[in-house]
C-alpha cells in the first residue's frame, strides 16, 4: 500500500469512528448519592443496558441526599458532554426543576427514576415504583403482625416535604387502617398511634440516632416504620443496644438483598421489595429510542412493588425471603 492509500485509510477510519461516536446515543443518570446500595444497584442496571444497546453511559450524583446543587452541576456537565437523555432520582423534587427545564428547553429528554419531581410532570416521564402502594402493603402487614394490640408507633421518615417519603409514610398510616392523606399530598400524616416522628434522611447512622431519640420519648414503642432498609438497620441497631430489639416489630421498603437478608435475620418483620435495576434498564432503553426515533416516553410508569416476610400473615399477601432474594431489586 502507498503512503498517500495509507493516509487516506487512516483518515476514512478517523472519519467513520468520529461519525459513529456523534450516532452513539449519550445519556447520563443522576443518583441522589453515590454510596446508597439502592443507587449503586440503579446504576449497573443503566450501566448493563447501555453496554447492550451501545449507548454511552455519564453518571452522577449528590454528595448526600438533599444535595440538590451537586445534581444541577452533573445535570450540566452531561448537557455539555452532549447527554440528550438524562435519568435523575431528585433529591430537591422542587428545587431541581429550574436546571430539568433549562434541559428540557434545549431538546434533552429527562426522565424521573424511583423519586418523581413536584410537580410531576416538570420531567418527561416518571419510572418509579407506587410508593404509596408499598406503605399500604407494610402498614397491612404490620397490622395484622401486632394482633390486635394498641399500637404505639415510630416512623423513621426521609427528611419534609419530599413526594417519596410522604407517599410511603402515609400509605403506612392508610394500610394500618388510620387516617392518613392521600398519594398526592406531600406532607406527613399524624394520627395519636404515632408516638414519635423522627427524620433519618434515608440513612443508618442518623437511622439510629433517630431512633435513640424516640426511645426517650417513647420507651414502649412496639412498631417502627422506616422509610428505607439503611434507616431500619439503624433503628434495629438502637433497640437492640435498649435491649429492645425483640418486642418491637419494623417494617420498611427497599427490598434490597442486605434488606432481605435481614427480614430472614428477624431483624425486620417485612418489607415492600421495589425495583431499580428495572427502573434504570426502562430509562436507558427509553433513551436509545429518543435517540433513533426522536419519540419521547411520557407519564408514570409502575415499576412494581412486592411485599416480602419471614412470616405471612392471614389476609396480607406475601412473598418469602427466599423468593425476595432470588428477586432483589431486580437482579438477574
Amino acid at each position: 500500500m502507498s503512503f498517500k492509500h495509507a493516509t487516506l485509510t487512516t483518515a476514512l477510519l478517523a472519519a467513520a469512528g468520529l461519525a459513529h461516536a456523534q450516532s452513539q446515543p449519550v445519556i447520563g443518570l443522576i443518583t441522589k448519592t453515590e454510596t446508597n446500595p439502592f443507587f449503586v444497584k440503579m446504576k449497573e442496571g443503566a450501566a448493563e443496558a447501555a453496554k447492550a444497546h451501545g449507548a454511552k453511559l455519564l453518571s452522577g450524583a449528590g454528595k448526600t441526599d438533599g444535595d440538590n446543587a451537586g445534581q444541577v452541576t452533573a445535570m450540566e456537565n452531561m448537557i455539555a458532554a452532549g447527554a440528550k437523555t438524562i435519568l435523575i432520582t431528585p433529591s430537591d423534587s422542587k428545587a431541581i426543576i429550574p436546571a430539568i427545564k433549562k434541559a428540557r428547553e434545549k431538546g434533552v429528554m429527562v426522565i424521573a427514576l424511583d423519586s418523581p419531581t413536584d410537580p410531576a410532570d416538570a420531567t418527561d416521564a416518571l419510572f418509579a415504583t407506587d410508593n404509596y402502594k408499598a406503605g399500604v402493603l407494610i402498614g397491612q402487614y404490620a397490622k395484622a403482625a401486632l394482633a390486635g394490640k394498641p399500637a404505639k408507633i415510630v416512623t423513621l421518615d426521609l427528611f419534609p416535604g419530599h413526594p417519596v417519603g410522604a407517599q410511603r409514610h402515609n400509605g403506612f398510616l392508610k394500610g394500618f387502617g388510620l387516617a392518613a392523606p392521600d398519594a398526592k399530598s406531600n406532607e406527613l400524616g399524624k394520627t395519636p398511634e404515632v408516638v414519635c416522628m423522627a427524620d433519618s434522611f434515608g440513612d443508618r447512622a442518623k437511622g439510629q440516632t433517630a431512633m435513640e431519640n424516640c426511645l426517650q420519648k417513647a420507651p414502649d414503642v412496639n412498631l417502627v416504620y422506616t422509610i428505607n432498609e439503611p434507616a431500619a438497620a439503624g433503628a434495629y441497631n438502637a433497640l437492640k443496644k435498649a435491649g429492645k430489639e425483640k418486642g418491637v416489630i419494623i417494617v420498611s421498603v427497599d427490598g434490597g438483598c442486605e434488606g432481605v437478608k435481614n427480614v430472614g435475620e428477624g431483624m425486620i418483620a417485612a418489607t415492600s421489595q421495589q425495583y431499580p435495576l428495572k427502573m434504570a434498564s426502562m430509562g436507558v432503553e427509553a433513551g436509545i429510542e429518543y435517540a433513533k426515533s426522536g419519540k419521547k416516553v411520557s407519564g408514570y410508569t409502575d415499576t412494581g412493588v412486592t411485599l416480602i416476610a419471614a412470616k405471612p400473615v392471614a389476609g396480607v399477601d406475601s412473598k418469602d425471603v427466599k423468593t425476595g432474594t432470588e428477586l432483589c431489586w431486580g437482579k438477574k
